[in-house]
């Protein structure tokens, strides 16, 4: 048994312990910034309905969070994130379930970082390459038409300003279309990459250089954020009337109510489906459980004052977005697509183009600090699931500086395929959020019913933080509510997204067998359940019994359902 336990074991350095819950604080500081992700599609799909998707989004992001952090404290050895701690439960009832666990959540975090660099590679290329703005009066226009007779004002203004936009805006050293898809090397995807390696050469210090850094840009970010969402309303920009009717859309990005037929209601649960990704993402605090100093009290406040954070953030953003722009203005192109939310915001604000550049710039930082957050757990996620025997054993390795490189590299060379998927268009953009969020809506599911099982079979250990039962119970529910919301709203993005998603999924099936049938032999690694006191025999185990079995064919169940009933 030695000899087998020493061949499963060889870790190559390890996590440092050098933060305490304010540096897991500010690397978490960065999940804010992904409401520009999505702000301008949710705004298409649900209309005047958006603020309180975000609203209501973010609540139950808040509440499900205390089941997280009340499993992180169980592990006070382990990095990675709620998938980590979460994916150990599942371990007695399935071999399968707790790596696809952390297999979900880490191609939903980790294309953060190729979906973040694309869009602050359209501000940037907003700045550098503006497309200019004519009107039917403006003298290229009259021009235009004194030249060709005949022609509309509006055909005119297009001719215009299609002649005018710079060339950079439409290069492409190649581009294709793959199944549901497209991609592109132009030059969304070339600023695009480099600023994801100048992300990696950030996060290559290790997790103390990567807080250091971040709080300061931070603090860069979340005080514009707060001047954008507070300025409109102590300047009286905010319209009323722009928060009503609560009826969706009857049609995604065109501006007539509809009602709340079974196609409404899909195109709500779309957007539930799609701000999950963004407001549940703050739980990221409790990936660096290993390198805090004091895990037993660290964990818990991490990711509770990331969550206040976010909360703030989360509601007023959104309120002052809708409440200026209207439903007309967020169902604007640049709006829609992501690529004018910078400078929307900024207007907002008003002060001059000086004080307008300045805030750009701030949004291109608070996407950058997102993408730091996104590198730095995913990594984690990839790294810890490798000690534990369930991803290959060369993402184990970690650098002079306690960074996991290989899973960082990994990340890196992942992503910048992703990213050119990103750079293409609109469509793809979404496309890949959606997939992803896919794999996270499956790592919820299978975390928030970790909590109750983990009381099951391991109510002996001692939990630094537990929480009130009654909010693990809600967890419980809406674990099942985020299925609904993918069955459901996953098809609002793209017809595939939901099959493509859960074949993703089904992907670590044979990355794992890899590693454990191959190279360790059928035999995880005795360290893997150090915290919880056990050992390889203690798997036999299922104090459970049938209920974790049962959860999993109703999860199954409630999708195929939703998915069947809610239709556009």
């Amino acid at each position: 048994m030695s000899a087998v336990t020493d061949d499963i074991l060889p870790l190559e350095g390890q996590l440092q312990r050098t933060i305490d819950w304010r540096g897991a604080f500010w690397v978490a500081s960065g999940v804010p910034a992904l409401v520009l992700f999505s702000i301008g599609g949710i705004a298409g799909t649900t209309g005047t309905l958006a603020v309180y998707i975000w609203i209501v989004s973010m609540l139950m992001g808040f509440l499900q969070s205390f089941t997280y952090a009340e499993i992180a404290g169980l592990f006070p050895n382990k990095s990675g994130g709620a998938s980590i701690y979460g994916a150990t439960a599942w371990l007695p009832y399935s071999k399968l379930i707790a790596p696809l666990s952390v297999w979900c959540n880490w191609f939903a975090w980790s294309q953060v970082l190729s979906l973040g660099c694309s869009i602050a590679a359209a501000y940037i290329l907003n700045a550098v390459a503006p497309i200019p703005l004519f009107t039917p009066t403006s003298p290229e226009v009259v021009g235009w038409i004194g030249a060709h007779a005949g022609t509309s004002p509006t055909d005119a203004v297009a001719a215009v300003t299609a002649a005018a936009t710079p060339a950079l805006r439409s290069w492409t050293l190649f581009s294709h279309t793959l199944g549901p898809v497209s991609f592109s090397l132009n030059a969304v995807f070339f600023i695009g990459a480099v600023l994801m390696l100048l992300t990696f050469a950030i996060q290559h210090r290790g997790i103390l250089g990567t807080a250091n850094v971040q709080k300061y840009i931070g603090l860069l970010v979340i005080i514009p954020m707060l001047i954008v969402g507070l300025v409109p309303i102590l300047t009286g920009q905010i319209n009323w009337a722009n928060f009503s009717p609560l009826t969706p859309l009857a049609v995604a990005y065109a501006p007539e109510p509809g009602t709340w037929s079974i196609g409404g209601w899909t195109l709500v649960l779309g957007g539930m489906f799609i701000a999950a990704w963004s407001t549940y993402g703050f739980e990221t605090a409790v990936c660096y459980t290993s390198e805090f100093k004091n895990p037993g009290t660290d964990t818990f406040k991490a990711i509770f004052y990331s969550g206040l954070l976010c909360l703030v953030l989360y509601i007023l953003v959104p309120f002052t977005f809708q409440g200026v722009l209207g439903l007309n203005g967020m169902l604007a192109t640049p709006i829609v697509d992501g690529s004018g939310v910078a400078d929307a915001m900024a207007s907002m604000v008003g002060g001059g183009q000086m004080v307008h550049g300045l805030l750009v710039m701030l949004m291109i930082l608070a996407l950058m600090l997102c993408i730091m957050t996104a590198m730095a757990g995913s990594s984690r996620t990839l790294y810890q699931g490798s000690v534990d025997g369930w991803l290959p054993r060369y993402l184990s390795h970690v650098n002079q500086h306690g960074a996991p490189t290989r899973a960082m590299w990994t990340d890196l060379v992942f992503n910048l395929v992703v990213l050119a998927i990103a750079a293409s268009d609109a469509t793809s953009f979404f496309f890949i959020l959606a997939v992803s969020n896919c794999g996270y809506i499956i790592f919820n599911f299978l975390n928030l019913n970790a909590g109750w099982i983990h009381r099951i079979d391991n109510g002996h250990i001692k939990r630094p933080w537990r929480a009130p039962t009654w909010l693990l119970g809600i967890g419980t529910i809406f674990a099942f509510v985020n299925v609904v919301f993918m069955g459901a709203g996953a098809k609002t993005w793209n017809p595939l997204a939901l099959w493509a998603g859960l074949i993703t999924a089904a992907l670590i099936v044979p990355v794992f067998c890899f590693r454990h049938y191959v190279q360790d032999k059928g035999r995880f690694p005795d360290h893997m359940l150090d915290d919880l006191g056990m050992s390889q025999g203690a798997l036999a185990t299922r104090k459970a019994g049938m209920l974790p079995y049962l959860t999993l064919a109703a999860g199954v169940v409630v999708l195929l359902v939703a998915n069947w009933v809610f239709v556009i």
